[in-house]
């Protein structure tokens, strides 16, 4: 991927998702649970995380497939900023999922921790895609909500 491309990418999109948690668990260690980018196939459903390419960190590329039965959807992302234990952004830019996502752990204190998990995507399809989006985005809030809760208690548990 040339720089143009992942930085048309990293423009956002009029798709947008916000999800929060809060987790009762330090921001380091939520920060690093987060960041342990093939433990997300744990509480990301139907999904299989890996680093393709790097450690993980800035400048690393990750692949995310969610699988439906026949329905499979790739997810290429870049990390583009790693700020432990605050912030990580990435740029999706895939075929179907394109644009910038952020992860934000704000401490609440020494043992909890706010979880704010954004996402700006390009629709694709066009018109048809901007129509269908409000039709959409509940169940896509309502998953990535879902997911963090699940994150969220495997935190909590020791898991991850």
């Amino acid at each position: 991927m040339s720089e143009e491309e992942l930085r048309s990418a990293a423009e956002p999109g009029s798709g947008e998702v916000t999800a929060t948690v809060i987790v009762n668990a330090a921001a380091a260690s939520v920060f690093k649970a987060f960041t342990a980018w093939e433990r997300q196939s744990d509480w990301i459903p139907f999904t299989k995380v890996r680093v393709v390419e790097g450690d993980g960190g800035e400048g690393s590329l990750v692949e995310a497939i969610t699988a439906i039965g026949p329905a499979v959807l790739r997810d290429e992302m870049r990390v583009v900023r790693v700020d432990p234990p605050y912030e990580v952004r990435v740029v999706h830019f895939g075929g179907v999922l394109r644009g910038p996502g952020v992860l934000r752990c704000t401490p609440m204190g020494e043992a909890r921790t706010q979880v704010v998990w954004h996402e700006w995507f390009h629709l694709p399809g066009g018109a048809a895609g901007r129509v269908a989006w409000p039709v959409l985005w509940p169940g896509s809030k309502m998953g990535l909500t879902q997911a963090l809760k699940k994150f969220a208690r495997l935190v909590e548990a020791g898991k991850i």
